[in-house]
């Protein structure tokens, strides 16, 4: 199946200074990973749903980091019910001359297979965003690819290949594998070394570590991923750092460890964050790795341009507190620039600013986000955007927002059900002590036209999985529903997440939103939802009632109202509060332009007005052309 090797050639120059890759940020991948595995039966094996919570995280990376992404079905020769691949093409370059770069993402049945091959996976992932966020010339177009049932016998891979035509086929340069790259007994070994890809990773190594002398990756020859390339005459390469050969003790004497296996957990239960894992043979692997990339696909810049960088690069907050991050700036070329920062994709109620606002490229500046207490819990993608003299350039900074502290708390963000796949929704709960009611309840406002599809439920911080709704409903559309649940044995405080599970083919949907009550000894404040759907007609108003009873005294100076709208343009709508005695309190007054739908939580001050009474959501559309509805809203008083 192996290329005979060819004839060793002198590594390209290297037109742009290759990054260092961020051991940490691949550490955070190989954690959630890890998290993936332990919340879905201890693995992520190709047909399970720890391998579709897998292929989700990669995707939604990529795809926030500007790729152009796709999950590739394998349609024949793959095991039943096996996911997707995940294939990524990054703009830029020759789109005839590509060159690949793959590493599989599932595991065995047996473990969570973290060193097999998060760990490839992860590097890829994290030098794949390192590349979005530096956003240099590229002279060659650069595809990243995770495949799907490597251990079923090299399945997604073979079967991306033969999908090709021999013309896609021929554009693709070059093809990268890596697989195995962090064995905690691990050695140094490069795929078909002797080929021009194989000496340009050594020539990394070489430069930068000398006598570490990489070998031939004979154990790994035809078992991995690069096979399939090899066999449709594409030329590869790669790096691993072994599985469950011995290593030599002329392998000891040069690279250290001992004579036993090189991954002593090679498709075990062990195979394990962090236990399983070598940061300093996979921190080498990253960097080789960039190396290739920038050497053989990276131009030459031209004129004065500069990349930026978030350190770190993620940070929660509870609603009404602040998070901060180093904004870094670098000069790649040329002379450095003046740069003005600025910030977007802020949730409701939350702010950036920047000391300095301006800085010279090379330099940086502390990034400030202040949230406000009607800021929405959830976890929300920045964009940090550097306009230069010369150049624009942009980072990301990845917020999680939690609720204020208290026993309840709401996450209005739409997350997208993909077919067959699993989704998740957060919700962080702080400042409620002891542990949650015996009667807590989780309201469920999802959209979707087929709910029998839909297992949906509640996993509470510690792992623990409640089961609100397994398939039921039929054909029929939307969850609205609130559910009781005993969650007497869990703490409160942490993280909850709402999981939802698209069991069956052909519809879609999202989660609306949802709101999580866990009566812990902060009592709970009084509150109703209306779920029931009305019909927004155009140039009408229209009302949705709920009424309070049983509660005392006068509502809460900091009220809420949850509102969940759908209208196709939102600068027609005016949605007002009316309480009871007839007070009408303006939420939203014609703002948002052609925007699309209204999900979004306000903050009111309601000291003024007894509790108990029917309260109305009145909904104007005071402009012609666009309809929608009142999907569901939620008053806490």
């Amino acid at each position: 199946m192996a290329l005979t090797g060819a004839v060793a050639v002198e590594a390209p120059a290297v037109a742009l200074a290759p990054p260092d890759i961020s051991l940490t940020n691949i550490r955070t991948h190989l954690q959630q990973f890890q998290t993936i595995a332990n919340n879905n039966g201890g693995n992520r094996r190709s047909n399970t749903a720890g391998y579709t919570a897998s292929v989700n995280y990669v995707f939604n990376a990529l795809q926030a980091a500007g790729y152009s992404v796709v999950k590739q079905n394998c349609t024949s020769g793959c095991t039943s019910g096996a996911g997707p691949n995940v294939v990524a093409d990054w703009p830029g370059g020759d789109t005839n001359q590509v060159l690949m770069l793959g590493a599989h993402l599932d595991g065995v049945s047996a473990g969570p297979g973290i060193n097999d091959n998060a760990s490839g996976s992860s590097m890829l992932l994290e030098l794949a965003l390192t590349l979005a966020s530096q956003n240099p010339t590229m002279l060659k177009h650069v595809r990243f690819a995770w495949w799907t049932d490597e251990e079923q016998g090299l399945n997604g891979s073979e079967f991306y290949v033969n999908s090709l035509s021999s013309t896609e086929r021929a554009k693709i340069t070059g093809y990268l594998n890596f697989d195995m790259i962090a064995s905690t007994n691990g050695g140094y070994f490069i795929n078909r070394i002797s080929s021009s890809l194989g000496q340009t990773i050594k020539a990394y190594y070489d430069a930068n570590f000398p006598g570490l002398a990489p070998e031939e990756n004979v154990e790994g020859a035809g078992r991995s991923d690069d096979a399939s390339f090899n066999a449709a005459g594409i030329q590869t390469s790669g790096i691993a750092a072994g599985a469950s050969a011995n290593k030599t003790s002329a392998q000891v004497t040069k690279w250290g460890g001992t004579t036993g296996d090189y991954d002593p957990c090679y498709h075990a239960s062990c195979d394990t964050f962090p236990s399983n894992i070598s940061d300093t043979v996979l921190n080498r692997a990253a960097d080789a790795a960039a190396y290739a990339v920038w050497t053989l696909a990276v131009g030459t810049p031209t004129g004065n341009d500069f990349s930026m960088s978030a350190s770190p690069a993620s940070g929660s907050t509870s609603a009404g507190g602040s998070v901060t991050s180093t904004i870094g700036t670098t000069v790649t070329s040329g002379s450095a620039q003046s740069v003005t920062l600025s910030a977007s994709g802020l949730p409701s109620g939350a702010t950036a600013s920047f000391s300095p606002a301006t800085v010279t490229s090379g330099s940086s500046s502390t990034m400030t986000i202040a949230t406000s207490a009607s800021t929405p819990a959830g976890t929300y993608t920045v964009t940090v955007t550097g306009t230069g003299s010369s150049a624009t350039r942009t980072t990301t900074f990845s917020l999680t927002v939690a609720g204020p502290p208290g026993c309840s708390a709401t996450n209005p963000t739409d997350v997208t059900i993909v077919d067959q796949g699993t989704v998740e929704s957060t919700i962080a709960i702080t400042g409620c002590t002891g542990n949650a009611g015996s009667a807590s309840t989780v309201e469920v406002h999802i959209v979707h036209t087929y709910v029998g599809d839909l297992v949906v439920s509640l996993i509470a911080p510690d792992g623990s999985a409640y089961t609100l709704r397994n398939r039921t409903g039929g054909s029929a559309d939307n969850i609205d529903q609130t559910f009781t649940v005993n969650l007497s044995s869990e703490v409160a405080n942490g993280t909850w997440r709402l999981r939802v599970q698209d069991a069956g083919p052909a519809d879609v949907g999202y989660i609306n939103s949802w709101t999580l009550n866990l009566g812990g000894s902060t009592p709970p404040p009084c509150s109703g939802t209306n779920g029931t759907d009305v019909t927004i007609s155009d140039n009408a108003t229209v009302n949705s009632p709920i009424t309070i009873a049983g509660c005392s005294g006068n509502a809460s100076s900091t009220s809420t109202v949850a509102v969940q709208i759908v209208h196709t343009y939102i600068g027609d709508l005016v949605v007002s509060l009316i309480a009871p005695d007839g007070s009408a309190y303006v939420l939203h007054n014609r703002s948002g332009g052609s925007a699309d739908n209204i999900n979004q939580t306000y903050t009111v001050n309601l000291s003024t007005e007894v509790k108990n009474g029917t309260w109305t959501l009145r909904v104007q559309d005071a402009a012609a052309n666009d309809v929608g509805y009142i999907n569901s809203w939620t008053l806490t008083l």
